[in-house]
């Protein structure tokens, strides 16, 4: 599970106003017959228009400023063996949304009339989308630069020498571009694996759009606030502030287990992510102490994430050894820099 929330883009891309983002959010739906058609939805209705929703977001920002975002983006990117566990994709992960966003409202450290919040305060709109395309920072995309680079540079030449502005092989040159095309290391269904390409596989994933001000267009509700959870003095009275995202992802986490009956592994768990950040050898010993059928899941698994599997400890000694040579290098490091002296 991969969850990403973003403040509404100022300038740029998206203007002030809902209307472009809500249309990109449309894209999917270009060219489907009505009975395929993904409408928005939220905590109570379905087929909701994208017209409605633009009136909803951009009617509901009394008081901010210019330069204050309207509304924020959530995604929410399940992963391929997450949505292997779903009944039904669009219904099954509409249900989740609805849990998600009442995690989402519990997360707040506010209060609306001397009331915790609730989703009911949460002006949001959903969207379900079953496909994704290649970008640039894709592993596989990087990885096959090299490979890009090389076939657009014989390309272009085969065209000046087509046009009489070069001398060369263009037969040879075509030969060596079929090679480089079959010997990139990321193909998909046989072919270079390019920025664009649509995902092969089950790509159903969530776009939620919630606006920065509750339902009674009254109240700043900001997932993006620094404070995680405190109070300050405002007019004269002490207002409870701050959105904690670490509860927020955990809960989400933990809410798509219950309601799927998921059996989550370590290394795809948001624990291991911070554990991995914090305390990479909690992170190592953790993994090494998991059950053996568990343990090798989770080496097929970052295997396939594209981890050098020999930078894995695979026993308590490599740890050590590896431990030690993290050491070793963090001392030289800091003996180059003069912050320690021996």
């Amino acid at each position: 599970m991969y969850i990403t929330i973003t403040a509404q883009k100022l300038g740029g891309d998206y203007s002030q106003s809902s209307v472009d983002f809500v249309a990109y959010l449309e894209k999917e739906n270009q060219g489907l017959e009505q009975d395929d058609v993904e409408h928005f939805f939220n905590q109570y209705g379905d087929e909701i228009e994208a017209k409605e929703v633009v009136k909803e977001i951009d009617g509901n920002t009394a008081k901010l400023k210019k330069k204050e975002p309207k509304f924020y983006s959530i995604t929410i990117n399940p992963s391929q063996s997450e949505l292997r566990n779903l009944q039904n994709n669009s219904e099954d992960l509409k249900r989740y949304t609805r849990a998600l966003m009442t995690d989402y409202a519990k997360s707040f450290n506010r209060e609306i009339n001397g009331k915790p919040i609730t989703v009911d305060n949460i002006k949001y709109f959903a969207k379900i989308e079953h496909q994704r395309k290649f970008k640039g920072t894709d592993r596989q995309i990087r990885e096959n630069q090299p490979f890009a680079t090389k076939i657009l540079q014989l390309k272009q030449a085969i065209r000046k020498i087509e046009q009489g502005q070069l001398e060369g092989d263009t037969k040879q040159m075509k030969s060596y571009i079929l090679k480089l095309e079959a010997d990139a290391p990321h193909q998909q269904n046989g072919k270079r694996i390019v920025q664009g390409m649509k995902k092969e596989g089950n790509q159903s994933h969530i776009h939620i759009i919630v606006s920065r001000k509750d339902t009674s267009n009254s109240v700043s509700l900001s997932p993006g606030s620094k404070y995680k959870a405190s109070e300050v003095m405002m007019n004269g009275k002490l207002v409870k502030r701050g959105f904690d995202r670490d509860a927020f992802f955990t809960k989400a986490e933990s809410t798509f287990d219950k309601t799927f009956g998921y059996k989550r592994n370590y290394v795809a768990s948001y624990k291991s992510k911070k554990d991995f950040i914090k305390n990479p050898k909690l992170y190592f010993t953790t993994l090494l102490g998991l059950p053996t059928s568990e343990k090798a899941v989770a080496f097929k698994m970052l295997s396939k994430s594209g981890v050098p599997m020999a930078s894995i400890p695979t026993s308590q000694v490599q740890l050590a050894l590896k431990t030690i040579r993290y050491l070793k290098r963090g001392v030289e490091v800091a003996i180059k820099s003069s912050s320690i002296g021996i």
